[in-house]
């Protein structure tokens, strides 16, 4: 078959303004950036279209195929006849180059020009890193300017970002050698920096000002916290994000349009992409497909705690994408060996899709459809014991082919997923924003994680005391915490049961506008591997992208 780069070449994409045009857009709506791709102006605010929500089990490390089913959902609905749009996150180049590669879909169900999508793309996530360094450029210049705000450097909470996997930069110190206050520094990756939460939390140009302003870069020795605004930065960063926070426009192999805007990570920030993109969506669509970052315990939950409260929206539908491989990984079967039928890994790895059926159902009441991600190695057999058991769960299971058929092997699922989005239910919430951080920590837990209880350890609950007494108490809670399990330790597979969470730090994000509580080991600039996809990305003699994934 065909290499992800090779069949996104060899497509014939649709010039943008006849993309623009399917969702009711002018010339004087978009700007254009080349034959392909597009800027969206000011988006409608009135919503027309049903909200569908793609999430998934915890995933394995090369992820359960999330974007290619939403991809591949949205065309499945586009050939039934549904005016769709798609609304998906920007890649990361540090997984691109790292182990997962890029995020525009898989097979003949990808967005494209993917390898612009993967790469540069509009500038977005580069101007979100120099928005970020700005800041700390600003505020360095500032301690070393006499620094007239007396700011503590001891104190100092906003950090440097760049978009690439490099542990190395994971601790630095800064100022040596006489060139400004010399201390310690760390750097984050760009998806994880609060400038990309507050770009994909915005809901307008004077929001992401004011949101800037109101970031946190640390406290003076009074213990007063300082911000953005103090420095005077604000509008030097919201020029540099003037672009970026516009919604980009592009299509998918099929011709269906897809706006693909922000991209923070889901296990490290809040995993969504831009509200200004969703808004923009269902203005112009009848039908919009999301997703949210990995399983459904981190981007689903974040989704709906965090961005639909923000956005004031809700999703009709939820479909859970899960793969009968996963499905052994969890249930204690050999990584090498997944190929082969297992029906007792099978069974025993099944509570995992089944504990986030429940999630979707009975914490957030919103209608749920299972996604199964078919391999050529899934067996009649497997491919039985997960449709009775989803059944069992009181949802349906559709096996896909969209990474082999495109829309054609989504078309069951866009039926499943239209007619489940017509019943009408009342979006729930795991916590309520009133309640005490402690308490709004403890019920994700207990009701969505499926865990006892949370232990703090004594900086954390120092912190936890101190940003309820500044007056962020009411704040949405962000669990930052590992990806491959419900609870905060990756080995416990499947269901765990009995485990408490332990968070080891708090974080306030006073722009973003979250409480992050930091569960587990996780790192905020991620590491290559031993060999990652950039040793196989390279330009052929023609010149052309070769390798990138």
């Amino acid at each position: 078959m065909l290499s992800d780069i090779e069949i996104a070449k060899g497509c014939k994409m649709r010039e943008i303004g006849a993309i623009a045009a399917k969702l009711g857009l002018s010339e004087e709506h978009i700007e254009r950036y080349g034959k392909y791709k597009a800027k969206i102006g000011e988006p409608p605010r009135k919503r027309r279209g049903k909200l569908v929500l793609v999430t998934a089990i915890n995933p394995t490390a090369s992820g359960e195929g999330k974007t290619t089913v939403s991809i591949g959902l949205a065309d499945g609905m586009s050939r039934l006849g549904k005016r769709v749009c798609l609304a998906l996150r920007e890649p990361s180049l540090g997984p691109v180059f790292g182990i997962k590669g890029g995020a525009a879909g898989g097979g003949y169900a990808q967005v494209v020009p993917m390898e612009d999508i993967n790469l540069h793309f509009t500038g977005d996530l580069h101007a979100i890193t120099a928005a970020n360094n700005l800041l700390c450029a600003m505020l360095d210049n500032h301690l070393f300017r006499g620094n007239e705000l007396d700011i503590d450097p001891e104190k100092i909470y906003f950090r440097r970002c760049l978009d690439m996997n490099d542990r190395s930069l994971r601790n630095v110190t800064v100022g040596q050698k006489g060139e400004g206050a010399e201390r310690e520094e760390h750097f984050e990756i760009t998806a994880a920096s609060e400038i990309m939460a507050i770009l994909c939390l915005s809901t307008s140009l004077k929001d992401l000002k004011r949101r800037l302003g109101n970031i946190i870069v640390g406290e003076n020795r009074r213990g007063e916290y300082v911000f953005a605004r103090d420095l005077k930065a604000d509008g030097a960063m919201t020029v540099l994000l003037k672009d970026a926070v516009k919604p980009n426009l592009v299509q998918t192999l099929e011709g269906t349009p897809a706006i693909v805007h922000g991209g923070p990570f889901a296990n490290i920030a809040h995993g969504c992409n831009s509200i200004l993109a969703t808004y923009t969506a269902l203005g112009l669509a009848d039908w919009v497909v999301t997703e949210a970052g990995f399983g459904a315990d981190l981007g689903a939950e974040k989704f709906l705690d965090t961005k639909c409260r923000v956005a004031g929206i809700r999703p009709d539908c939820v479909v859970v994408v899960a793969t009968v491989k996963a499905l052994k990984l969890h249930g204690g079967a050999d990584k090498a060996d997944l190929a082969r039928e297992d029906l007792g890994a099978l069974e025993r790895g099944l509570p995992n899709l089944f504990k986030h059926i429940e999630n979707m159902r009975t914490v957030y009441n919103k209608p749920v459809v299972v996604a199964m991600n078919r391999f050529a190695s899934d067996t009649p057999a497997e491919i039985e014991a997960v449709m009775r058991g989803v059944e069992g769960a009181g949802a349906r299971a559709v096996f896909t082919d969209v990474f082999l058929k495109g829309g054609e092997g989504g078309e069951e699922l866009a039926r499943a997923v239209c007619a489940a989005a017509q019943e009408e239910r009342e979006l729930h919430f795991a916590y309520d924003l009133n309640d005490p951080i402690r308490k709004k920590i403890g019920d994700v837990v207990k009701k969505v994680y499926g865990g006892d209880g949370v232990t703090y350890s004594d900086v954390a609950a120092a912190k936890i005391a101190d940003a309820e007494a500044r007056g962020y108490g009411k704040l949405p809670v962000i669990i930052a915490k590992t990806q491959y399990s419900l609870s905060d330790d990756a080995k416990l597979l499947a269901r765990p049961q009995g485990f408490t969470v332990h968070v080891r730090d708090i974080i306030v994000k006073g722009g973003a506008e979250f409480v992050v509580a930091v569960a587990g080991n996780i790192m905020l600039m991620p590491g290559l591997g031993k060999h990652p996809a950039a040793e196989h990305i390279d330009v052929d003699e023609n010149g052309e992208t070769v390798g990138l994934s």
